[in-house]
């Protein structure tokens, strides 16, 4: 539940990551690159009404917009980039995918080239809920999502 401050709303990572669908991991990213502006309030983070918004309108998402709904629309352009990668256009970008534990306990790093290969390799993990997976632009190393196993499996045709 959000917490009101008089006039001032705040929202936790808990809060967020159950109505945006967006991983925990992947909000502490955003907070801490910079690219979603909030407040450490204790050992919590916060994140304003307003920071929401701006994050929406710099981003081009739409607030309400979950992570089911963006399924689709990632199935779609992933496809899209098979087919177009197909062709030989030089537009697509190349991407890695590096799966990693997410604790001192599973100290596993392995990168892949394609989704196929990640897939082949969380398949091979007997516990998912400890692996995160990394998509990172291939040629510039620029990280560009962070997905816990299990959402990566369920957005690319893991079963």
């Amino acid at each position: 539940m959000p917490k009101k401050i008089g006039q001032l709303t705040l929202f936790s990572i808990d809060d967020l990551h159950t109505s945006l669908g967006v991983s925990k991991v992947t909000l502490r990213h955003y907070l801490r690159s910079g690219k979603l502006k909030g407040r450490k309030l204790g050992v919590s983070w916060y994140v304003t009404e307003g920071a929401l918004r701006d994050f929406f309108e710099e981003t081009g998402f739409s607030e309400g917009e979950g992570q089911q709904n963006d399924a689709p629309s990632s199935k779609e352009a992933q496809s899209t980039t098979r087919s177009s990668s197909k062709k030989g256009s030089q537009n697509v970008k190349r991407r890695q995918y590096v799966v990693q534990g997410l604790n001192d306990l599973v100290a596993e790093q392995e990168t892949c080239d394609s989704i196929d290969e990640t897939l082949e390799c969380l398949d091979a993990q007997p516990i998912l809920s400890l692996f995160q997976v990394t998509i990172l632009d291939a040629d510039t190393g620029k990280r560009l999502e962070i997905l816990k196993a299990k959402e990566f499996m369920d957005r690319y045709g893991g079963a």
